[in-house]
């Protein structure tokens, strides 16, 4: 193998997908990446049910092999596939696709987790999973199939995540790959494969479910048949990275020290630390913290926070009026409005598929008895404050759990440009932030996919690519009295004594 290595990387997004050149200098321990192709994404309504178009997205990707092969030819040397957790597709006896997949905010799961917690305890399922209680869970999505009996799930014969589909579609393979199937709910993170028990429990049939398999594993080659289809060689690799693209970002973190935690900013944020093995216990469950799988047999330990997708919803209300606003006129506009003036629970159910997010906002707002915003840079400031709070909160839940104060923050993803965030991050944490790599998903995808290929052997060595690659930006907190009356207001909105 010579010493610049190229990969594909597709890197699926719940509003964006992209395709993106991974070239990987061996000798200097070095990568980069660059984008060949980008297509939007977005949930389909039909009637009131929620879908994913995946026939369009392998479109879609099928148009990018064919893109990186023109333009590298035989240099091209693998492929690898991540996407967002928790959602899946079901596939018939013939292996195929038995309709599109649901999204994650379909209205189906509504209900769905008392309903579950009526067969088995909610102490069971944490004990045995690790896996934060949040109504879109994968669990409670094919439990609401089970509920109303849904013919798809009982003609159905194999269970694939969504980037699992797409490997299938590559390779012919039908394989679980391990940090993705974590996200279900119903995985144990000790032995890494199903809780076949909570799966019988709930009447959802365990045949179904196929091997799991662990991140940067070699899958096979790509299908003679979609080689012959798309004109390229044979010999290509598919490989599976971290396809949960949480695990793909967190792999490829600088982790400035031993003692950081870290938020992959996206549509969600995801707020936690890494540990060695799974922190599962009754003050986690009642903090809900989630045991996902990571890269190198590491746990990504977080909570989910609904991140950029409140802005994005905002943006898209406010571009159906005629108003178009560039991310940089947001943060101008936030940082010059009126500070501390109210603040919302990110994670407010209301917030999960509004059909006017800045309708839901606002009476989010008269149901706490708070001050409207006096205009749009005041909302938007309104959201970047109530992050980085809610960032405060699930920090110093983690400090709780492991018994030691952390002395950082990396902030990597696409959300890590944004510059305003960082700082009211580390204002409100009074902790330094380590802002970036920005495609820090993309990169993780590219070295586990040539950890893969035999070529990098440890997480340590993969996150030496990372620093030998990209520049960090250091915020240092700006912390007054002021932050520090702003989170008690803030804790008592959450806990409705305000």
């Amino acid at each position: 193998m010579g010493k610049n290595l190229v990969v594909l990387a597709f890197d699926l997004g719940a509003s964006s997908c992209r395709a993106m050149i991974g070239l990987v200098d061996e000798k200097e321990k070095k990568v980069s990446v660059e984008e060949l192709y980008r297509w939007s994404n977005f949930m389909i309504k039909l009637g009131d049910s929620l879908y994913w178009d995946v026939l369009r997205i392998w479109h879609e990707m099928k148009q990018a092999i064919k893109m990186a092969y023109k333009r590298y030819g035989n240099s091209l040397v693998s492929i690898g596939v991540d996407t967002w957790g928790i959602d899946f597709a079901l596939l018939d006896e013939k292996g195929m696709l038995i309709e599109n997949p649901h999204t994650y905010r379909d209205p189906r799961t509504e209900g769905m987790m008392e309903e579950v917690f009526k067969r088995i305890s909610k102490e069971r399922i944490y004990e045995r999973t690790g896996i934060q209680f949040i109504r879109i869970n994968t669990l409670y999505q094919i439990f609401s199939m089970v509920y109303y009996d849904d013919p798809k799930l009982r003609i159905a014969k194999t269970f694939l995540m969504i980037p699992d589909i797409f490997n299938y579609w590559l390779t012919g393979e039908k394989l679980a790959e391990y940090t993705e199937a974590t996200t279900t709910q119903f995985l144990d993170p000790r032995v890494k494969n199903w809780a076949f028990d909570i799966l019988e429990a709930l009447r959802i049939p365990i045949h179904i479910f196929p091997e799991v398999i662990e991140p940067a594993t070699k899958i096979s080659k790509i299908h003679s048949k979609l080689a012959s289809e798309l004109g390229i060689p044979g010999d290509i690799e598919v490989v599976a990275p971290a396809t949960h693209d949480t695990a793909s970002a967190i792999a490829a973190g600088p982790m400035v020290s031993e003692n950081v935690g870290y938020v992959s900013s996206g549509t969600w944020s995801l707020v936690g630390v890494e540990l060695p093995q799974p922190l599962i216990n009754k003050k986690a469950m009642e903090y809900n913290y989630t045991n996902e799988g990571g890269a190198f047999n590491t746990i990504t330990f977080l909570r989910n926070v609904q991140g950029m997708w409140i802005v994005e919803e905002i943006r898209r209300v406010l571009a159906d009026k005629g108003q178009q606003l560039s991310y940089e006129e947001i943060l101008r506009m936030a940082q010059e409005a009126k500070p501390f003036t109210a603040f919302i629970d990110p994670d407010y159910e209301g917030f999960i598929a509004p059909e006017n997010m800045i309708e839901a906002i606002h009476g989010y707002l008269d149901k706490t008895n708070q001050r409207k915003p006096q205009g749009i840079g005041e909302l938007f400031r309104i959201v970047f404050e109530s992050l980085a709070l809610k960032y405060r909160l699930v920090f110093e839940q983690a400090e709780d759990l492991l018994g030691r104060k952390l002395q950082g923050i990396n902030i990597f993803g696409g959300g890590s440009r944004n510059w305003f965030l960082n700082q009211l991050t580390a204002d409100f944490t009074n902790k330094v932030v380590y802002a970036g790599p920005e495609e820090a998903t993309s990169i993780g995808n590219v070295l586990l996919q040539v950890a893969g290929l035999g070529v990098i052997r440890s997480l340590k060595e993969l996150r030496e690519y990372v620093k030998n690659s990209y520049s960090i930006k250091v915020f240092e907190p700006r912390y007054t009295g002021e932050h520090e009356e702003a989170y008690e207001r803030f804790k008592k909105i959450l806990s409705g004594t305000a």
